[in-house]
Order: C-alpha cells, then sequence, then structure tokens
C-alpha cells in the first residue's frame, strides 16, 4: 500500500509519522504523479507547528509543497501529458490535503512542468520554490535588468542562492548578505559579485562602495523584521523593494525611506498563473542548459526518516535543500572513468543495481546518467547536451574514481 506522512497534531518534528493510504485516482483535469523525492521547507515546518500563514485542519493532515516524479495515472480530459513523464511539481495550495510528502499525490494538470533533462531527481526536487520565488520577485515584480544592482539577504538560504545565479544570468550584480563573515568565500563560489558580512561591515556603506556611492537598485528582503531599515538605507532613491519572506518574526517598522517602490511578492500569485508558469519554466530550462542555474542538495534522507530531516531543518546545520526520497534506493557503487571527455564510461567496481537514466556517480563534482542498463559492465555516461554533466571544470579524469560519498544518499534515487 502507497505510505504518506501525515500529523495529527501540532508540535515538533515527531507528531509526523508514515501510514499506509491508497493513492487516490485523478480526477478531471488532474494528474496523479509518483513522487520520487520532495524537498523541506520553512513552511513545511510552519505548518507542522502550527505557526503557518493558512489554518491546517487536524487530524490527518499532511505537508509538502515542492517534489518531483513521473505521471502515474491521467484524469478525463488530460492532454499534452502521458504516463511516465517527469515531472516537477510547481504549486499545492492545498498542501494539507494533498502535499508531496507522500508516495503519490494528485494535482490539476496545470500544476507540473516537464522536469528539465539536466537535473538529477534530487535536485529536481529541490528546485522549483526557491527558483520561482526568486524569479517572480526579481523579474516579473521588480523588472530586473542587465546592469542592477541586487541587494540579497539570506543569500545562503535557497531563494538567496537562487536569486544570485538568476541575477547572474540576466546579467545583473548580485550582492549577497549574510550574518557571518565564514560564509563568505561559499557565496562568492555561488555566484555572488560581492559579499557584506553583518557581523564585521554596515551594510549601508559596503553597498555603495560596491556601486560606486549609488546604492542598490533593487532589495530581494526574505528576513524582514527590524534589519529591514539597514536595507533601505543601502537603496538609491527610487529603488525597488521586494519582500518575500519573514525569517524574522518580530515587527517591521514601516519604510521611512522615499521614493522606494515596495511589493510584496506571494508566491502563489504567479504559480498559479499558467502564463508565468510558462516563462518561469522556459528560464529554468535555460539556465540548466546553459549550467547557469543549478540548486544545492545538501542532506538527503529517506522517506522513513522523515522526522531526523525536520530535526535537521531545525537545527539549521544544513546547506542547501534538505530532500527526502522516496521509494527504493539504488545500491551504492563505486567504479572509475576511461575515455575522452563525452561519452566516457564508467567501470564499476562491484555489481550494483543502477535504475536507467539515474545518476551513476558523484565525487568531486562529477555527474552522469546511466543509458545503459548493465550494471558491473561499465554503463556508458552522457555528455551535457543531454542535462547531463560528467565533469565540470575538470573535475574528473580517466581512472578518476567516482560513486557515493561515505554515508551520502544515492543522488537521484528512486
Amino acid at each position: 500500500m502507497p505510505r504518506v506522512v501525515v500529523f495529527d497534531e501540532f508540535g515538533g518534528p515527531d507528531v509526523l509519522h508514515v501510514v499506509d493510504e491508497p493513492a487516490a485516482p485523478p480526477a478531471v483535469g488532474e494528474v496523479r504523479v509518483r513522487i520520487e523525492a520532495f524537498a523541506v521547507n520553512p513552511l513545511d515546518q510552519m505548518m507542522r507547528s502550527g505557526t503557518g500563514p493558512a489554518i491546517v485542519p487536524l487530524p490527518h493532515a499532511r505537508l509538502g509543497v515542492e517534489g518531483t516524479g513521473v505521471v502515474d495515472a491521467l484524469g478525463p480530459g488530460v492532454t499534452g501529458l502521458a504516463i511516465g513523464d517527469p515531472v516537477i511539481l510547481t504549486a499545492i495550495p492545498d498542501a494539507s490535503v494533498r502535499g508531496s510528502y507522500a508516495e503519490y499525490t494528485t494535482v490539476p494538470a496545470s500544476r507540473v512542468i516537464a522536469r528539465p533533462a539536466g537535473l538529477t531527481v534530487t535536485e529536481a526536487a529541490a528546485v522549483w520554490v526557491a527558483y520561482s520565488t526568486a524569479y517572480g520577485a526579481l523579474v516579473e515584480k521588480a523588472g530586473m535588468r542587465p546592469g542592477d544592482h541586487v541587494l540579497i539577504t539570506a543569500a545562503s538560504g535557497g531563494v538567496g542562492r537562487a536569486a544570485m545565479q538568476i541575477a547572474s544570468q540576466i546579467g545583473a550584480v548580485p550582492i549577497a548578505i549574510t550574518r557571518h563573515s565564514a560564509k563568505k568565500d561559499a557565496l562568492l563560489s555561488a555566484g555572488a559579485a560581492a559579499v557584506i558580512a553583518t557581523d564585521h561591515a554596515d551594510i549601508a556603506d559596503a553597498v555603495r562602495r560596491h556601486t560606486g556611492g549609488a546604492g542598490a537598485d533593487i532589495v530581494l528582503d526574505v528576513v524582514m523584521g527590524p534589519g529591514q531599515q539597514d536595507l533601505l538605507k543601502a537603496a538609491r532613491p527610487g529603488a525597488t523593494l521586494v519582500v518575500a519572506g519573514f525569517l524574522d518574526p518580530r515587527p517591521t517598522p514601516f519604510p521611512a525611506v522615499a521614493p522606494l517602490t515596495i511589493y510584496r511578492y506571494r508566491s502563489f500569485d504567479h504559480t498559479l498563473d499558467a502564463v508565468v508558469v510558462k516563462r518561469m519554466a522556459a528560464f529554468l530550462n535555460a539556465g540548466v542548459r546553459l549550467g547557469t542555474l543549478r540548486p544545492a542538495v545538501g542532506q538527503v534522507f529517506a522517506l522513513d526518516d522523515v522526522v531526523e530531516a525536520h530535526r535537521y531543518l531545525e537545527e539549521g546545520r544544513h546547506d542547501g535543500k534538505i530532500v527526502v526520497t522516496v521509494g527504493r534506493l539504488p545500491q551504492p557503487a563505486r567504479g572509475h572513468l576511461e575515455g575522452g571527455s563525452r561519452g566516457q564510461r564508467l567501470h564499476l567496481d562491484e555489481l550494483a543495481v543502477l535504475p536507467l537514466g539515474d545518476v551513476a556517480g558523484r565525487d568531486r563534482g562529477v555527474r552522469g546518467r546511466v543509458e545503459r542498463d548493465q550494471p558491473g559492465d561499465g554503463p556508458r555516461v552522457g555528455a551535457r547536451d543531454g542535462g547531463v554533466e560528467l565533469a565540470r571544470a575538470g573535475a574528473a579524469g580517466p581512472g578518476e574514481r567516482v560513486g557515493q560519498h561515505p554515508g551520502e544518499a544515492w543522488p537521484g534515487s528512486r
């Protein structure tokens, strides 16, 4: 029987439990998706604890606004999709009823998009909420243009990293804000043009240094709270402030800086709009194809360990998105590469079950997909143009070992 994560009372991670539940058939205009992986988001934590922005009916409430899988069944009237199509869920506004923390869920067909071929299953599970939020806030709301200086709060988080990559893809200049100087190098590597660590620098002074005294054109605030006043001092006259989160629960004083254009961004304003979702999907596909958009996946858990995944979120130890895989995991395998830079062969050191199309290995930046189902006999690893990246920036060469890190869940697992 299919499994689903539910909770019957508000509280900590321990209120979550996995139960058996029949998979509902899709209604008219709906598809049923067999979930392969889903991401754990702060909104899930808020819903579970009863502090979220919407009412969650109890008991037997579900969680999950983000995930990826394959189309399992089509409801009457659905066109343009086929059983077996890999998809990403784009919106689940009724997550307490049909959330993605499950082996199956049903959603309107308009709320899935094709999964970009260049993403692994775990990356696809982690991409949509962060990238659609950052794109919607910066491109759709703020009208970000090449050359704009964009000030990004909570830059180490999923939305912050996505915002840096999206700004860079457009030709804008992302300026990252972090509370800790220790994160500066990582943020520069992630795409920031400059990093301001608030434990050592004044935001307004630093922004003016990086903008030639002009100030930021756009401010993306996913934190709010009293610290927003420091952001506004760093903005140029006539700048745009987009508020897209509320990580700081303290009251936020009303902005007293003028002139200033202020937008309050709510993701469902766009993710329920099929026209905007089409633009988002096109931008995401282009970024993945060009290699400019790539979600950072942190710790990966199995469905039975969903409580531990929520504990990990609450402890704040994650660097990258927390992902939970659903279903059977492939057995660990290791091997070495032989051949040239394209179409290399991965020779496994031991017999292993690698599902067709899944990631064959990842170590030191190596990625690949199994194209021939012959474990132990060198499955061929494809090249970048199929959405596959074998070795980015020379991260691996002939004979170098690839595969699973000890204790790391297998990327792209089923």
